[in-house]
């Protein structure tokens, strides 16, 4: 057991230690299993769900022509939404999940990320996505309160209202854990914007269409701007860029409230679709490198802490493993921009496989490859990296190869939590050992860290966006002018109190408070999302599908409530006893019985449509609902979406 016995090896002992890197796992391994199974269920499984599930038509007229408003609703190019897209759902959770549950091992975190994506995180985005664009790009509440009950569309409003918000605090403070006195990682992402206001003058206004020219030039400045940042330190404009913790919270803000406000096609879609370059750029580098290098997994394959009392992760491998993971699997903030942004952009139908499923699946490679960097890492030095030192020195580990790396990478790396420091050090590691590559270990570092922050940023836009949407909706049940997406006083309210939401609990929260709440919220969301498209599915009268979407539903919603109520009274209670942190305690132990509530209503209400329909033969078509004698009617034009 190698987590167990580099806890009692002496200093001097890394070489021998070393010797045994023939018994230890070759990631690459990982990486062909992985890369299979998903290519394979992307040919069939996906497939299978176009044609027999959703039933993509392209003769059928989506919202971003039928209400094409040139605002929010805006068709667009396919490649350009995939990056939109991908951006918008690839987080911190893909990044920061699966380090952090690499104190099991790698071997469960690898299967969960394998078996969850194909089966339960693809599926779930692209259904969503499907009913979302046959339903005018209506949101998640909205098609519940359709499909299920007018109590469920209430109970889903005020749920994932409270849970995007979660989420976007969950994801902030990654961005701020990465960014802080980062002035390279800062300049570069500040560049990106006016990088992208002018690619969406370029694509829109004075070269309409031509997204090749496009496309050239932003990667070329962004290019340019990574380039650059890496000239700031050390330079008289490293002070305007080298922001404190508090400084990062206030930019991402200011960035929030602009991007959720301005036309979709102006900053939001050029900004996200010129990320996903980096992104799927860089994680397209990590994988070959990882076929070049094909580096040892020094963590073993299930620790002791599997059974609970882990140094990062208190609790059990189940449940908590599963709401560590999250977005890297299956997230339901994904249902948000599958029924916010992208189905009100979406040119055709058939754009939709590649969109929903595809994205996902690049989604589960990146939480792979952050769990083969994690793993890379001695164990010692990815505790002492995680751990504070107090942390650390309780575990009695002794430090194998950190004190190289810290002399590499120019900084002090160990005491830092929170997943990104040691993610980066991964990477580095990997970019580094490439041939011609040695020596670089800083500047690999670096961009790692500029790497994460941008791989995040472009979730808070787009999250913010959809949670005004949310605003915007709710309120206007009761006021309709609110209601209205290009009503500028309601754009600007509704955002300003998502802004202020999440922002403050960036200020008041750290990682170990905010990501179990984020990862319970975020995967109970997934199970509400879920049992909407089983709702969907049952009522258009595609019964023999269903378990497409109601396996992964029982199983997701099961481990994540179970993992709730540890939260509770393993995370949250505590803090309710220490005076300093009372209030923060009632607020996550308050926040997290109403997610755990609202979720279990919907649920409830759907298994009574789900009762009416097959045991009363009852069936429903859009807002009304309609008796059957004999058989269920379908929904017009085939398909449960």
């Amino acid at each position: 057991m190698y987590c167990q016995n580099i806890s009692i090896i002496p200093p001097n002992s890394y070489y021998s230690y070393s010797q045994k890197s023939d018994r230890l796992m070759n990631a690459l391994y990982l990486l062909l299993v992985a890369l299979c199974v998903m290519v394979i269920a992307y040919r069939y499984y996906s497939a299978f769900i176009a044609a027999k599930v959703i039933a993509l038509d392209d003769t059928r007229v989506t919202p971003a022509h039928e209400l094409n408003d040139g605002q929010n609703f805006h068709p667009t190019n396919k490649w350009v939404l995939f990056g939109h897209h991908f951006a918008a759902i690839a987080g911190a959770g893909p990044l920061i999940g699966p380090v952090l549950a690499a104190q099991f091992g790698y071997l469960p975190g690898f299967l969960w990320l394998v078996i969850g994506v194909v089966l339960a995180g693809a599926v779930h985005d692209f259904v969503i996505l499907g009913a979302s664009i046959r339903r005018k790009g209506r949101s998640l509440a909205s098609i519940a309160r359709f499909e299920i009950s007018p109590l469920a569309g209430v109970v889903g409003s005020i749920a994932i209202l409270i849970i995007v918000i979660i989420a976007l605090s969950g994801l902030g403070l990654a961005v701020v854990n990465a960014l802080r006195e980062s002035s390279w990682g800062t300049f570069t992402i500040a560049m990106t914007i006016p990088i992208a206001l002018f690619v969406g003058l370029w694509m829109n206004k004075i070269r309409p269409g031509k997204i090749t020219e496009a496309s050239i030039i932003g990667v070329v400045s962004v290019v340019a701007a990574v380039i650059l940042g890496s000239l700031i330190p050390g330079s008289f404009l490293e002070p305007y860029f080298s922001l404190s913790r508090d400084g990062i919270i206030i930019a991402m803000a200011i960035y929030g409230f602009i991007a959720s406000v301005l036309p979709v096609w102006l900053l939001l879609a050029p900004r996200d679709y010129l990320s996903s370059y980096m992104k799927i750029g860089t994680v397209a580098a990590l994988v070959i490198g990882v076929f070049i290098v094909a580096p040892h997994l020094k963590m073993e394959a299930v620790t002791q802490y599997v059974h609970g009392g882990g140094p990062i992760i208190g609790g059990k491998l189940y449940p908590f493993m599963f709401i560590t993971i999250a977005c890297g699997a299956i997230s339901g903030f994904h249902s948000l921009v599958s029924s916010g942004t992208t189905p009100k952009m979406l040119n055709k139908e058939s754009d939709a496989r590649m969109i929903g499923y595809g994205a996902m699946l690049m989604e589960g490679l990146v939480g792979i490859i952050a769990l083969i960097a994690a793993c890379s890492l001695w164990p010692a030095d990815y505790f002492a990296i995680n751990l504070s030192p107090e942390k650390f020195k309780a575990l009695g580990m002794t430090i194998v190869n950190l004190d190289e790396l810290q002399r590499e990478v120019g900084e002090i790396v160990a005491g830092r939590p929170g997943g990104a420091v040691s993610l980066a050090v991964g990477f580095a590691q990997i970019f580094s050992a490439i041939p011609g590559m040695k020596g670089l270990m800083s500047f690999w570092y670096h961009f790692a860290i500029m790497f994460e922050a941008l791989f995040i940023l472009t979730t808070i836009d787009a999250g913010t966006r959809i949670a005004r949407f949310l605003v915007q909706e709710f309120v206007g049940r009761v006021w309709k002018p609110f209601e209205r997406t290009d009503w500028i006083p309601g754009a600007y309210l509704s955002t300003a109190v998502v802004v202020f939401a999440w922002a403050y609990f960036i200020w008041a929260g750290s990682i170990s408070t905010i990501w179990p709440m984020f990862g319970t919220a975020n995967q109970l969301l997934a199970g509400v999302a879920l049992a909407v498209a089983s709702s969907a599915i049952i009522n258009a009268g595609k019964v023999r599908y269903v378990w497409v979407t109601l396996v992964p539903m029982l199983f997701v919603s099961v481990t994540t409530l179970v993992a709730g109520w540890f939260n509770i009274f393993d995370n949250y209670i505590p803090l309710i006893e220490n005076p300093s942190t009372a209030t923060q305690g009632y607020v996550n132990s308050t926040l997290t019985v109403v997610i755990m509530v609202c979720a279990v209503i919907i649920m409830i209400e759907a298994f009574r449509r789900w009762y009416k329909v097959l045991v009363k033969r009852e069936s429903f078509t859009a807002q009304e609902m309609i008796f059957a004698t004999e058989k269920i009617t379908h929904l017009p034009g085939g398909g449960c979406c």
